[in-house]
């Protein structure tokens, strides 16, 4: 039997659906359960309630539920129905920060953040301001031109970042600019082949297809050919792992025998890696595609220092570092602005996408002036990259994670998160792994501790489904789409976090009561 975690607030609460702060609608009660006094935990299901908002939405007075889906079968590709998130939808209306309201003025905190894009909050105000500011002055010219907002935000973003990564290519997505970067690694080195690893996600083009190795994002017809995908470094579901491996306030639960300082896991991944250099690519490659922390993949992490060899071991065969920084920068990690920086590393390139703009359509490349200059071999040329309106929306985006703390918030709330969710893995069986910096995190779900196989899909979507049904949104990831993930605003509270762990703790807990 799985204990129900002791109380520190000791308020009655509620797990509410209402819309804005109301009282008295749509109320889900959690059953209070037994309590276990041992338990280190700060609350239990019955003494969380979802926390209040003064924001008021607006009453929804257009399209029916109905006539949308008709309209979403009809006349949407039917990709858009397969990547619909639940078995009965969410129709969003209005966002405000870390809320999200729906047609029918429900409420839900939102743990995902339109997949980890929408970086200091929904419409926040300050970013509101800006853009509105903008769209009244010039919403549109290309870089052909020159005007101010382009310059003003490139210099801004270039402060960001350590020589000799100063010259900026501005695009409209991270599968753009990760594009853009294979061509630009291909030109400058003269070599073609590249290393990513498995599970990782990079775009959904034709080309950048090649660099994802994760399978449910693939199709069978020809991606980019010269793209290997080495062995993931996953300490947890990977061959090798251990208690100390990660840089994280939570690591696995696999014992550890190795000496202080030293991480035999590492030693066995670069030894996989080595391998796939000696058999799988050319004795000169093009460069290294990396997560941080890779993000569809499940908040994977890897060893401490594997970045740090993996990157030499690139650099003696001519290639270029390339992270993909689309869900790790920007502050999400928390301890760092960028993912790299908790690896100890400087990459040749980063690209960035996502929470760049907070859910404005951005994105982009920032290398150094040498790689830059070989990209001129032709012309290249983005209509909407660098838009002034884009750039506007994202410089606001620069200076309200300065102004509001949001890096300082998503390190001191994320790893509040992280300790309160691994109290809870060490109580169910089916909690296999908490992992992740910051607000990047991933909980993966097991069948049991033991064999780490993954619990099945339906059993993921049943608590995934019940997650939601109390109010709160969040992901899902992995290779067999067995790990939740949180990658909210990074503007949520304790509190919010606290109403959270009770709807997890009550969804795991009925679905472990009816097994």
């Amino acid at each position: 039997m799985f204990k129900v975690m002791s109380s520190l607030r000791g308020r009655r609460a509620i797990l509410t659906g209402q819309p804005c702060c109301s009282p008295g609608l749509s109320e889900l009660h959690l059953g209070s359960g037994a309590v276990c006094q041992k338990s280190p935990l700060k609350y239990r299901p019955a003494d969380a309630e979802m926390p209040s908002c003064d924001f008021k939405p607006e009453e929804y007075k257009g399209m029916s539920k109905e006539r949308m889906v008709e309209i979403r079968q009809q006349n949407c590709n039917p990709m858009t129905m397969k990547v619909t998130y639940y078995k009965k939808p969410v129709f969003i209306h209005q966002g405000h920060m870390q809320w999200l309201w729906d047609v029918d003025g429900r409420r839900y905190l939102d743990l995902f953040a339109g997949v980890a894009t929408v970086s200091v909050g929904h419409c926040h105000p300050k970013v509101t301001e800006a853009t509105q500011r903008q769209l009244k002055r010039l919403c549109h010219t290309t870089n052909i031109y020159v005007h101010p907002p382009l310059h003003e935000y490139v210099e801004k973003l270039a402060s960001y970042f350590p020589d000799p990564l100063k010259v900026i290519y501005l695009t409209n997505s991270g599968s753009e600019a990760n594009d853009l970067a294979m061509l630009m690694a291909r030109l400058h080195t003269g070599n073609f082949d590249i290393i990513t690893f498995r599970g990782s996600y990079h775009g959904g083009t034709q080309q950048t297809m090649g660099l994802t190795s994760n399978s449910p994002y693939k199709y069978p017809v020809a991606t980019t050919s010269g793209c290997t995908h080495a062995m993931s470094p996953d300490v947890f579901r990977g061959p090798w792992g251990g208690s100390h491996c990660r840089d994280s306030p939570v690591q696995t639960i696999r014992e550890c025998s190795c000496a202080q300082g030293h991480c035999t896991a590492n030693d066995l991944y670069i030894g996989q890696l080595r391998e796939t250099f000696a058999t799988s690519v050319p004795s000169r490659i093009a460069g290294l595609f990396a997560e941080p922390i890779q993000g569809m993949g499940g908040a994977v992490q890897y060893p401490r220092d594997y970045l740090k060899e993996a990157y030499q071991l690139v650099r003696e065969r001519g290639g270029l570092c390339i992270a993909d920084e689309v869900q790790t920068g920007f502050g999400r990690t928390g301890s760092h602005f960028w993912g790299f920086q908790g690896h100890d590393v400087i990459p040749d390139m980063v690209t960035m996408a996502k929470g760049i703009g907070n859910g404005f359509p951005m994105g982009a490349v920032v290398t150094t002036p040498a790689i830059a200059a070989s990209f001129g071999k032709a012309v290249h040329f983005n209509t909407f990259g660098g838009s002034p309106l884009a750039c506007a929306v994202s410089s606001s985006v620069l200076d309200t994670i300065q102004e509001d703390g949001t890096q300082q918030n998503s390190l001191k709330v994320g790893t509040y998160l992280m300790k309160q969710l691994a109290d809870l893995r060490d109580q169910y069986e089916i909690i296999g792994d908490v992992r992740g910096k910051g607000l990047q995190i991933g909980v993966e779900m097991v069948k049991d501790k033991a064999s780490r196989d993954p619990l099945p899909p339906e059993a993921m979507s049943e608590i995934f489904e019940h997650i939601k049904d109390m109010g709160v949104l969040i992901g899902k990831g992995g290779v067999y789409g067995q790990t939740f993930r949180i990658q909210p605003p990074m503007c949520i509270t304790e509190e919010d976090v606290d109403f959270f762990l009770a709807v997890f703790n009550k969804a795991v807990q009925s679905y472990t009561d009816r097994k």
